[in-house]
């Protein structure tokens, strides 16, 4: 997926090399330099990730919008700050 193609967004970040509780760390960091509304877009691979960090941020209060699976493997996770 290119820039160009990827959904509407604040701020990305990528956690592809972060493993657990570090992934969701890295995630509530970047969600706590945005204000409520605004989006943030989180590259992620692996079955702990993909399990943990949606339902962590929605824990917060935060809405996972999205969860879109990527031709290399990983995935794009599109949260809402709440």
């Amino acid at each position: 997926m290119s820039a160009s193609t990827l959904p509407p967004h604040d701020k990305a970040i990528d956690i592809t090399a972060e493993t657990c509780p570090m992934t969701y760390v890295r995630t509530r960091l970047a969600l706590d330099t945005l204000a409520e509304g605004q989006v943030l877009l989180v590259r992620l691979k692996g079955e702990d990730p993909l399990k943990n960090v949606p339902r962590a941020a929605a824990d917060q209060g935060h809405d996972p919008l999205d969860l879109l699976e990527q031709a290399d493997g990983t995935w794009l996770l599109v949260i809402r700050k709440g």
